[in-house]
């Protein structure tokens, strides 16, 4: 309201010093006005503005999450059971819905059985008779890959015990994590401690294991300068190029890794190769224990984009 204010004054005061058409000034300084208040963004609601313009770059593809129900089937497909890294959650479809512009992927308490499961089995995705949570992700693996480029994602992210949102990229040859991984976004617990981390990962000698390159910034420091943060939207971005890659959190460049460094051990860069878009929301794990939650919990995103550079 005090830019508001100030608008008014400014219209107040110069039709006062200026005698000679006042109606002129009057629909100017209007005009002036509506500009600067369709440019403001309130960061508490999805961004219903078009894309925005990038010099030298074209916007090649996106998803504004505008159509009601589940995620476009022509760009999204849905994980399903329980996948990795000994989580809690059952995957979904049912978890991932759009509605007002924004998709909800959302966590549950709920009881599931599990169709694989077996009693005697060493195996915790078959020896788990039920599930106790579930939730939802989605990747566009298959459908939209692409090689360098600028990556925007807009989210609000849920930070209660137990949640684990996360907006990465993988790659589409090799396996993990000589296929290399790009985290623009993980929220879990580092020594339990709320933690935002910014990562890229590559391969190592040893199977399945990676080698990373990890930022990690506690979360206190966002909810310290801003007591508001976690009731907004934020835009989590990449900028992936043939030298590096750089990744930002509202324009805060949380994490620089340079290409040159991203060798797996059989001389291969993952990284100049096309990549693929995840968005999911796990439960439990690096997450921490949600028992004493209260579900649902809440993982939404407004929009994804990604941009390429303009060939001359």
């Amino acid at each position: 309201m005090q830019s508001f204010t100030r608008i008014l004054s400014t219209v107040q005061f110069n039709l006062r010093i200026m005698k000679k058409r006042p109606t002129t000034l009057l629909f100017l300084l209007l005009l002036i006005c509506q500009s600067a208040f369709a440019q403001e963004l309130n960061q508490l609601a999805p961004d219903s503005r078009p894309a925005a313009e990038i010099p030298g770059m074209k916007l090649v593809w996106a998803d504004e999450f505008n159509a009601k129900g589940k995620p476009n089937p022509d760009y999204w497909n849905f994980e399903k059971g329980f996948v990795r890294n000994e989580e809690l959650q059952w995957y979904q479809e049912n978890n991932a819905l759009s509605a007002n512009g924004v998709l909800t992927i959302e966590g549950r308490r709920e009881e599931l059985p599990n169709p694989n499961y077996l009693a005697a089995s060493q195996n915790w995705k078959t020896n788990r008779e039920f599930a106790h949570y579930t939730s939802s992700s989605i990747n566009t693996r298959g459908f939209k890959q692409w090689l360098y480029g600028r990556f925007e994602v807009r989210a609000r992210i849920d930070t209660a015990m137990g949640s684990w949102p996360a907006i990465w990229t993988l790659g589409i040859i090799n396996q993990w994590p000589s296929n290399g991984e790009i985290d623009l976004m993980e929220f879990y617990r580092v020594n339990s401690e709320p933690t935002i981390l910014a990562n890229v990962a590559w391969g190592t000698a040893q199977k399945f294991v990676a080698k990373w390159h990890s930022e990690k910034i506690p979360f206190s420091q966002f909810t310290a300068t801003d007591s508001l943060w976690v009731k907004k939207f934020h835009v989590w971005r990449m900028d992936w190029t043939s030298e590096s890659i750089k990744l930002y959190l509202d324009e805060v460049l949380l994490n620089t890794t340079l290409l040159s460094e991203t060798i797996n051990p059989d001389g291969s860069n993952p990284f100049i190769s096309p990549q693929y878009i995840l968005l999911n929301m796990a439960l439990g794990g690096n997450g921490g224990d949600p028992e004493k939650t209260i579900f649902p919990v809440k993982y939404e995103i407004d929009y994804v984009r990604v941009y390429q550079k303009v060939e001359k």
